[in-house]
């Protein structure tokens, strides 16, 4: 498979869901809050102490976050807890998968064009001889 059908392939697959979460992790902030909820849920006030900004601020970074899919909240009473959303990273997982093997490819039709180059090189230095 060449690497434009490779592209045209990704395209094809291309999920819309990849603009917000990038999006979503482009921030220290929210990156910051999905460190914490990978050791567990938190309610919104003890993600909240962490970060020195005004709460209608941080919840702004939260719905980026649920907007996203990465997080999901729940309210029991009075309290609201976020957790990490089970296989949130897999459309950016197997995005960057087909971008490494796309590049991988590429690299290795370079190293053959080169290696090419070089074999005709010593060969017209060598026959010149």
């Amino acid at each position: 498979m060449n690497i434009f059908c490779a592209i045209l392939s990704f395209m094809a697959k291309y999920d819309s869901k990849l603009d917000l979460l990038f999006s979503a992790l482009s921030d220290p902030t929210r990156r910051d809050i999905l460190t914490r909820l990978s050791f567990g849920t938190a309610s919104i006030t003890e993600l909240a102490e962490q970060h020195d900004m005004a709460l209608p601020s941080f919840l702004k970074h939260l719905n980026k976050l649920e907007e996203a899919g990465l997080i999901h909240s729940e309210k029991n009473g009075r309290i609201r807890t976020c957790a990490l959303t089970p296989d949130a990273f897999t459309p950016m997982q197997n995005w960057l998968s087909e971008q490494r093997a796309i590049w991988e490819q590429r690299l290795n039709q370079f190293d053959r064009y080169a290696l090419e180059l070089k074999r005709k090189r010593e060969n017209e230095t060598g026959s010149k001889n």
